[in-house]
């Protein structure tokens, strides 16, 4: 009896052990450079299991008790197999070198590729900065925004054009991030390049939709970027010289393996040889990229980052403004525990817009500031449930514009727009939770709120209805305060709140391939007021308040995903609606205008479309085919039967809508000293609205236009092409070089910028004139490394 109680009591104990769990966890970082990595794989095989770093480099996995080959694998580097024995919870933190033949390369592939179907998260791209750097752009300069316009669901306006669209949003509706700071322009000389340095960006992500809960302020994409930390092993320098801009960026440790800095800098140049040829216009643009990293102990690191940007532009003595972002963001990283990561944010914000006039001798200055707090959790719970919570709070000054004289006697008083204020909070919660070997899922709610907080001057209106509609004219019109009444900052004079859950749901079908789905809900509490199909640095921001409602969009996507040998290949299929969209009435004025309510009407907005991406992910020659069936549409019906509305309350084409949107992106490694790089882009020519007649009134020809964006642009494409040759791959010298040979649009197509129409004063006929930005632009770039 005593031997089974014995035998009894040693099975228990095993049983008890056996099902003991422990925390490995640890920081992945570039073995050259003290660069923490973002999304490193960590790979059990034996237990089909594995995480990925986060965006500053940690990870967290909990364990059965044992001993286990751990796989760390990322796209660039070796991978790296470590023996570990799980018996408490363990710490390892890794460096992984440049890449080189790997062991058991296939056996990982297969593991991450498995890792990525069992995952909830869909509508998320990522690339990476050597793929963007090997893609041939207009003049020779990477550009990050071009880059993810090759993606599925994304694109521009056309050339000369900024931002970007995502699945039929505005471009106000894209969330841009650098290191977690908003970016309210994204563009240089219009659209020309984008504000992001290649050469200090660690990594970007798409997402498109299912949305995890710790992003909100838009309702249609996020795009987070984030910088490099700086080398902190070794003094680094790196660059490129272009035909029209150059760059720099200097990286290096203050205290070795303990601190480091990184600063980089970009300036256009081709202004200067303007005066050669007897012209005084202007248009350069300069940015900085700076960071400090500080590691202050095993749990604790503290980073200090920030972005300068400025764009000038100027015709003669005639006309000259200046616009820019600029940013800074002091972040602390705590470690709790193996199980809980935290990270603290304080972050400023601040687009600026000048104008001088000097034909009529006055300056006008506009912009948006925001200081942003956040504080973001992450929790390990188990092997199964990943949480991630937090606050954040921000609060916005608009500045709409303020008119200033340049001169006593120009004839101009001084006249300041009503500065408006505002705040916004939110709480979250995401939950990342495997329910079986074949489901996961991905739960979030974030509770949003917004304060529109006192200003000056405040318009009230006769049953607060800031615009009226004359029936015997069919036309809106602005309607006339009955009074104005001023508020203290303290005072609210109107508040939202808003709850927005997120799901998103994965079914493994086998080990290669699965099925997705998801829901998200967004709110939108700022508006960019503007009447182009893209955003310019003279759109005005506005928050929400008495007049203005925020924007709400729901979106559901289910799609398909494929691992193949050496191809991948996602189908998905999405549907979003929005609602208080905002749109302008006929004949809107928008410049200087202290009351954009008496101009703007509440209506709402559609999309939906199928999304398809097939990559080649090994070989000399990879790539991918993106393509994207879509339709975006607009409504805004009139308020009362009477009322005609926009576009006589019909849907109508948003002015972004692209039906048919094809991307081929291609590059091929010859040998160590050649690359080859190839674009191929088609879309559907952008929507217009053209005359279809005209009449004459007191000797003045006055046009009939057609019902809004009913036409269409001509179709847009081109072929883009590159080369890129390394004298000296093997070189051991510190010095290492390549040269950048590229020409974009290699067939010379006269792509339409817009069409517009005038009166042939020769032949005495009506005719139309298509705008067309580039044609066939050779370039050549020298990019160093020391």
């Amino acid at each position: 009896m005593k031997f089974k109680l014995f035998i009894c009591c040693c099975l228990i104990h095993f049983s008890i052990y056996s099902q003991e769990k422990f925390t490995l966890s640890g920081v992945v970082s570039e073995a050259a450079s003290g660069e923490t990595l973002i999304g490193v794989n960590v790979l059990i095989p034996e237990l089909s299991n594995g995480t990925a770093t986060n965006q500053y480099g940690f990870y967290s996995i909990t364990l059965p008790a044992g001993t286990y080959e751990v796989y760390y694998s990322n796209l660039g580097f070796k991978t790296e197999k470590i023996s570990i024995e799980l018996t408490e919870n363990k710490t390892q933190n890794l460096s992984l070198l440049p890449d080189t033949e790997a062991l058991d390369e296939v056996l990982i592939k297969a593991d991450i590729e498995k890792l990525n179907i069992r995952k909830p998260q869909m509508s998320v791209n990522s690339l990476s900065i050597s793929t963007i750097k090997k893609m041939p752009v207009v003049l020779g300069e990477v550009d990050v925004i071009k880059s993810i316009t090759l993606l599925p669901g994304v694109t521009n306006a056309g050339e000369g054009s900024s931002g970007f669209n995502v699945r039929g949003g505005a471009a106000d509706q894209n969330l841009i991030l650098l290191d977690e700071a908003t970016l309210y322009n994204s563009s240089h000389l219009f659209g020309f390049f984008s504000v992001f340095n290649p050469d200090a960006i660690k990594d970007l992500t798409l997402y498109k939709g299912g949305i995890p809960a710790r992003y909100g302020g838009r309702v249609s994409s996020v795009l987070d970027i984030y910088q490099k930390d700086g080398n902190n092993k070794e003094y680094h320098a790196q660059g490129g010289i272009g035909l029209v801009a150059s760059r720099l960026l200097v990286e290096g440790p203050i205290k070795k393996e303990k601190a480091s800095f990184l600063v980089g800098g970009r300036s256009s140049y081709a202004h200067l040889f303007l005066p050669l040829f007897d012209n005084d216009n202007l248009a350069y643009f300069y940015d900085l990229n700076t960071k400090i990293s500080y590691n202050i102990d095993a749990d604790n690191r503290l980073y200090l980052s920030g972005y300068f940007g400025r764009d000038v532009f100027s015709i003669a003595d005639s006309f000259s403004n200046s616009f820019g972002n600029a940013t800074l963001n002091l972040r602390w990283n705590h470690l709790f525990s193996e199980k809980l990561f935290s990270n603290l944010s304080v972050i400023y914000s601040d687009y600026f817009y000048g104008l001088e006039l000097g034909f009529v001798e006055f300056d006008f200055e506009s912009g948006i500031r925001n200081l942003n707090l956040k504080y973001d959790f992450t929790s390990f719970l188990s092997d199964d449930i990943e949480l991630k919570y937090g606050i954040n709070s921000i609060y916005y000054k608009f500045n709409p514009g303020e008119i200033r004289p340049t001169t006593e006697t120009s004839g101009i008083n001084r006249f300041k727009l009503t500065d408006k204020y505002a705040f916004e909070n939110a709480l979250y919660v995401d939950a990342e939770i495997e329910l079986s070997e074949k489901i996961a899922i991905q739960a979030g709610l974030r509770l949003s709120t917004f304060n529109r907080l006192g200003q000056n001057a405040l318009n009230i209106y006769e049953n607060d209805n800031p615009i009226t509609y004359n029936e015997d004219l069919d036309i809106y019109q602005k309607a006339t305060p009955i009074d104005t009444i001023s508020f203290s900052r303290s005072e609210t004079i109107k508040s939202f709140a808003t709850l927005e859950p997120r799901l998103a749901l994965a079914y493994q079908l086998d080990e290669s391939s699965s099925v997705k789905a998801s829901y998200n809900r967004t709110s939108q509490y700022i508006h960019l007021i503007s009447n182009t199909t893209s955003p310019t640095p003279f759109d005005i921001y506005a928050p929400s308040g008495k007049y203005i409602e925020p924007q709400l969009a729901d979106q559901v996507a289910i799609g398909y995903f494929k691992q193949f040998e050496k191809y991948a290949l996602e189908v998905e299929s999405f549907y979003k609606t929005v609602k208080n969209r905002l749109d302008y009435v006929d004949d809107a004025d928008l410049i200087a205008n202290d009351a954009v309510e008496q101009i703007l009407l509440n209506g709402k907005a559609r999309a939906y479309g199928l999304e398809v991406l097939l990559r080649k992910t090994e070989g000399k020659l990879q790539g991918w085919i993106a393509y994207t069936l879509s339709k975006s549409e607009q409504q805004t019906p009139g308020r009362t039967p009477q009322e005609i509305g926009i576009n006589n309350g019909q849907w109508y084409n948003a002015a972004w809508d692209k039906t048919h949107d094809i991307s081929i992106t291609a590059q091929y490694e010859l040998n160590a000293k050649w690359n080859f790089g190839a674009n191929f882009i088609y879309q559907t020519g952008q929507p217009s609205t053209f005359p279809n007649g005209q009449y004459v009134f007191n000797d003045i020809i006055v046009p009939v236009y057609e019902a809004r964006n009913s036409s269409r642009l001509p179709s847009f494409h081109h072929l883009d092409l590159s080369a890129t040759w390394i004298p000296k791959p093997n070189s051991d010298k510190k010095w290492k070089s390549e040269w950048v040979f590229s020409i974009y649009n290699v067939y010379d197509r006269s792509n339409a910028a817009s069409i517009s129409f005038r009166e042939n004063t020769d032949i005495g006929r009506n005719e139309a004139v298509r705008l067309s930005i580039f044609g066939i632009i050779p370039a050549i770039t020298y990019n160093f490394k020391f």
